[in-house]
């Protein structure tokens, strides 16, 4: 893509922010425990004018701006966190921490936000406030929430927020702005089925729950295949399967964990049901009792229409019609916890190109990926023309 309809200012920064990237990546931060990272980021938006205040859900950091006499408020978010994966990109900054890794490229969207703040502190071409959110422990669907409950939206108010991810395989300087579902809910299940152990030899003395768990396994595939309208994008996937200690003792227990993935509310609903009546009834076939614990991890992301269209020509503006993608790709049922900010305030959440090839086309979380410093100026340059636009 052409660095011409990108902020000069922006790309003439690009070099810095890159650097400052780097140094993130190299020192990766999980969960909550993002202190250094924090650190980082209060640093900076203190030095160029901005009020900072920190530990918002924990360890979260929201600086805020206001210009002129504008009564508008915009919220925009990057995440800080990385994951517990061992790294081997061998790049030279590669983590100093072993695993731990940017694996998701929150140290690149942590870079993008700073290089838009810093830019829009210099220019203030803006009338109104912007407030600039630095959420911690995204991976775990909880740093979002966390902040709201810690009254993020009450002390920073926002008539709207925005917030990007980088995608692999979409080329840099391509976006993807999609209204209503954009990544599916999130779900773990819990199973415990409790039975009789004893001697594998005389498995009439026992009630097994390994064949009652095998079933269950088996049954919740069908849930999607035979339940789900087609035209859903759902996914209930088997992470954990665990009992027995040794070859010829039937167990007393068996455990299985569950992860349910879906794009609609009522999806979710649906499968919920399904699973509750499967394990039951499975159970009680195979004379065993379960325990079902079903936790709601996070909602469906939903972007709003108006906040969406709005955005959607911000961004033809910046990049061209054709640099755009209006539509969602088949595939792909990740989740992600700005969903909970999108339920509080309305808004728009984006993916932007992350490129091709050995690290950059590599899906996230995997520990050949690294985030595209190129796409820097893009995203930086994408806030500051959807702050100036809408702060107009």
């Amino acid at each position: 893509m052409p660095k011409d309809c990108l902020i000069a200012d922006i790309v003439e920064s690009a070099d810095r922010f890159t650097k400052l990237r780097r140094d993130i990546h190299a020192h990766p931060e999980l969960g909550f425990d993002v202190t250094r990272t924090a650190d980082i980021v209060a640093k900076n938006l203190r030095e160029w004018g901005y009020r900072v205040e920190t530990g918002i859900g924990r360890s979260g950091v929201v600086a805020q701006l206001t210009n002129g006499s504008g009564t508008r408020r915009i919220g925009l978010r990057a995440d800080m966190d990385a994951l517990p994966v061992v790294e081997n990109t061998g790049l030279p900054w590669e983590s100093q921490h072993h695993g731990h890794m940017h694996a998701c490229g929150h140290d690149g969207h942590t870079a993008m936000l700073l290089a838009a703040a810093e830019y829009l502190a210099k220019t203030r071409h803006f009338d109104g406030t912007v407030n600039l959110i630095f959420q911690p422990n995204e991976e775990n669907l909880c740093g979002a929430p966390a902040m709201i409950e810690d009254g993020l939206f009450e002390r920073f108010p926002c008539d709207a927020v925005y917030a990007m991810h980088n995608a692999p395989g979409i080329p840099v300087g391509k976006v993807l702005a999609v209204s209503g579902p954009m990544t599916s809910s999130s779900d773990r299940v819990d199973i415990t089925l409790k039975g009789v152990g004893g001697h594998g030899a005389m498995p009439h003395h026992t009630k097994d729950p390994v064949v009652a768990a095998a079933a269950i396994v088996m049954a919740v595939q069908t849930i999607v295949s035979r339940n789900v309208d087609p035209g859903e994008s759902c996914v209930v996937s088997t992470g954990i399967l665990k009992a027995g200690t040794t070859f010829n003792v039937i167990p007393e227990t068996a455990e299985i964990t569950l992860n349910v993935r879906a794009k609609s509310p009522g999806a979710r609903d649906l499968i919920e049901q399904r699973i509750r009546e499967i394990v039951t009834t499975q159970a009680a076939v195979f004379g065993v009792e379960a325990n079902i614990e079903y936790v709601r991890l996070v909602p469906v992301l939903v972007n709003h229409p108006n906040e969406t269209r709005f955005f959607q020509q911000v961004l033809v503006d910046l990049l061209g019609e054709e640099n755009v993608l209006m539509s969602l790709p088949r595939g792909g049922n990740g989740s992600e916890d700005f969903a909970w900010m999108l339920e509080a305030v309305p808004g728009c959440y984006i993916a932007i190109g992350n490129g091709v090839g050995e690290w950059h086309g590599c899906h996230v979380h995997n520990p050949g990926y690294d985030f595209n410093d190129e796409a820097i100026p893009v995203g930086a340059s994408i806030w500051v023309r959807l702050v100036e636009t809408y702060l107009k």
